[in-house]
């Protein structure tokens, strides 16, 4: 049976691959071959894993009981094969919150090893970067907190490192960044992104004012939501202006110290409670616009505060990390 986890408010089902193919779907054996013909087991999958059942949606939810389905692990010791599936039935290269949650789950069934880090392999089908992506996770604890430091690498800055297309110039604190056009026409406040890939493509949105952070609630508003989705999601199903492959935004507003305050809204999936790469590219972009120093950041999101640490090196970012904690849920 399909298990719930939550992290931060981030919810992923977790299945294992033959738990899929005895429900009838078709998954097949190998990660990468799934990864290939997602057309024909994705939705089926979602559908399977990730619908409320009946009676049991509460008012004003969203669509399906979680954010997403991760599906693995395809080996009995790692390295590990995963695949990451968004509820509109496409895969996305990376999560932390999906990834922490895999993990917390590979030690719930005593396969996660304990004294050593555990490779991580996301595959999926985007032509831009290859597949699989490969994460390093170890087991810590920060603050007392038991969890999972995930290193995510070298972050990449501008529009060449997600694949943008329809872009004009910006700046902030001295540093070039991105007028995303369309969504300046939504807000007039969100004249100023940083691109960045932490494994997958983000548009952090860097504003001056709290009130220009836009809640979840009104991100599923039709008059922005709708707006929105356009731009982050891919086509058929948004605009993919101005990242044909579709892009994961943020909005980030510096509140004191080392902390930022932001919102998401994911590719593919919508508004979220929080998302670990997302918190780790908003503070990559804090880096970048001199609002934060190397070292840890914190990242609060609705769904909770995510701590990152950034190591530099010559003045730029080498490695950025996510540490992240999950729990299972009924």
């Amino acid at each position: 049976m399909a298990r719930r986890y939550d992290a931060r408010g981030n919810i992923y089902m977790v299945a294992a691959p033959d738990e899929l193919r005895h429900r009838g779907i078709a998954l097949p054996d190998q990660a990468s071959d799934a990864a290939q013909t997602l057309q024909t087991w994705a939705l089926a999958a979602i559908e399977a894993c990730c619908s409320w059942a009946p009676g049991t949606q509460p008012p004003g939810s969203k669509e399906h009981c979680s954010d997403g389905l991760l599906v693995g692990p395809f080996q009995a010791a790692h390295p590990f094969d995963l695949l990451i599936v968004n509820t509109d039935g496409t895969l996305a290269e990376r999560s932390g919150n999906g990834l922490t949650i895999f993990s917390q789950a590979l030690s719930d069934q005593g396969l996660f090893p304990e004294d050593e880090a555990c490779v991580l392999r996301v595959h999926h089908d985007k032509a831009d970067v290859s597949s699989p992506g490969q994460i390093s996770v170890k087991a810590a604890q920060v603050e007392g907190v038991q969890g999972f430091w995930l290193d995510l690498g070298e972050p990449g800055f501008g529009p060449e490192a997600v694949s943008a297309v329809d872009y004009e110039t910006a700046t902030l604190n001295g540093r070039e960044l991105s007028h995303v056009q369309p969504l300046s026409a939504l807000n007039g406040a969100w004249s100023r992104s940083q691109f960045a890939r932490v494994g997958n493509p983000h548009c952090v949105t860097l504003v001056d004012s709290a009130d220009d952070l836009p809640s979840n609630e009104q991100m599923r508003e039709p008059a922005l939501g709708e707006g929105l989705l356009r731009i982050a999601y891919a086509m058929p199903a948004g605009a993919g202006r101005p990242c044909p492959a579709g892009i994961n935004l943020q909005w980030a507003m510096h509140d004191v110290g080392q902390r930022v305050l932001a919102r998401v809204f994911e590719r593919g999936e919508g508004p979220t409670a929080s998302s670990g790469t997302s918190a780790t590219a908003v503070a990559c972009a804090a880096w970048r616009v001199g609002w934060v120093s190397a070292g840890e950041v914190k990242v609060t999101m609705p769904g909770g505060t995510a701590p990152i640490l950034l190591e530099q090196e010559q003045g730029e970012l080498r490695r950025v990390s996510l540490f992240g904690t999950a729990r299972l849920v009924i």
